[in-house]
């Protein structure tokens, strides 16, 4: 079977793409990868060694109305010389594109919603596909498609099989800060200067389990925060983008990151305890329903980016630091919503709809 994989604009989009592409293959069928061909999406796209296709896909905004024109008809060309079985598109703007031309070409569409609430694209969208895989209960509510089915959200291959850095202590208390592959201005700022207040605190207690920190920071803010640190004596790991996420996960004790659904469903398969902060700013405000979901079984904590001050932040850590207990009740409650099978559910889905055309 020939089987296209949509799947670019985030590293959010792109990993549980790239992981259902890998079991498609594996499974014996002929797999290409189409990202939009943006600069964000390269170091992502480094882990696939099969086809890729640029779409040129952009954002679905007024002024990008003819990129996003020429980008369908580019995608029309390149299916009619492809002629895949069917296509997958893990939702965003770049699946616009892709399913228009599937629509054109008669090629079967399964489409995939990572967020509680749907992207504007895949809601306009669910409509034309022969099936919209969901990552959450509830997100079918949203939906205009009879055959909606919860898959749950495929992470990157080997997230949750991680090993403790070895130069970490054993005996530290390990914060991980991850606003996402690009970073998160906010967060780093927020986290950086309650990790600072932190470790004041825990040398004037005499604490005798030492701090350690984990920071990944985007490009922007990789000097600014690893000062802080080393103003501060610090013992920090600070890089603009994390490529051990695994390893990085695996020594964490608490994990501080945006409420995006794959960094949601990756603290899932390690089983590691959180503070979702989510985005303001993301749209139908669905970091904030992703965070909502966790929280309410206890998994993880939501805090609010307005509300929350570096001093609250510090004193909520140095509770999780004085309560290993309650990092272990939440850690067994992250374990309880991992999918680890969500990508052969997704790719399962993908060959049964190619099969009914």
């Amino acid at each position: 079977m020939k089987i296209v994989v949509a799947c670019g604009g985030t590293g959010g989009h792109a990993f549980p793409g790239l992981a259902v592409a890998e079991v498609l293959r594996s499974r014996g069928h002929e797999v290409t990868v189409w990202d939009s061909g943006r600069d964000v999406e390269s170091s992502v796209m480094r882990s696939w060694n099969g086809s890729v296709f640029s779409t040129g896909a952009r954002q679905l905004r007024p002024k990008n109305f003819f990129a996003i024109l020429r980008s369908i008809f580019a995608c029309r060309r390149e299916m009619r010389r492809y002629r895949p079985d069917v296509l997958l598109a893990m939702g965003s703007y770049s699946s616009l594109p892709p399913v228009m031309a599937a629509g054109g070409c008669s090629v079967p569409v399964v489409l995939h919603e990572a967020n509680t609430v749907p992207g504007r694209a895949v809601e306009f969208l669910a409509k034309f596909a022969s099936a919209v895989a969901i990552s959450f209960d509830g997100t079918e509510k949203y939906l205009k498609n009879k055959n909606v089915v919860r898959t749950g959200l495929p992470v990157r291959p080997g997230i949750a099989s991680g090993r403790r850095f070895d130069f970490i202590p054993k005996d530290a208390f390990v914060v991980f800060v991850t606003g996402g592959s690009q970073g998160a201005h906010a967060v780093n700022i927020l986290a950086s200067d309650a990790l600072v207040a932190l470790a004041r605190s825990l040398k004037e207690r005499e604490s005798a389990r030492p701090l350690y920190v984990i920071h990944q920071t985007g490009a922007k803010d990789e000097s600014a925060v690893l000062s802080a640190y080393a103003r501060n004596a610090i013992p920090a790991r600070v890089v603009a983008f994390e490529n051990e996420m695994a390893n990085a996960f695996a020594s964490a004790d608490i994990v501080i990151a945006r409420a995006g659904a794959s960094t949601c469903f990756e603290l899932a398969s390690c089983g590691k305890p959180a503070l979702l902060i989510p985005l303001p700013s993301a749209m139908r405000n669905h970091q904030h329903y992703n965070a909502e979901a966790f929280a309410a079984t206890g998994a993880a904590d939501e805090g609010i980016q307005d509300d929350l001050t570096p001093h609250q932040l510090a004193r909520y850590l140095e509770a999780k630091y004085d309560r290993p207990d309650s990092l272990g009740r939440m850690s067994a409650k992250m374990l309880s919503l991992a999918t680890p099978d969500a990508a052969v559910r997704v790719a399962e889905l993908v060959e049964n709809c190619a099969r009914k055309e």
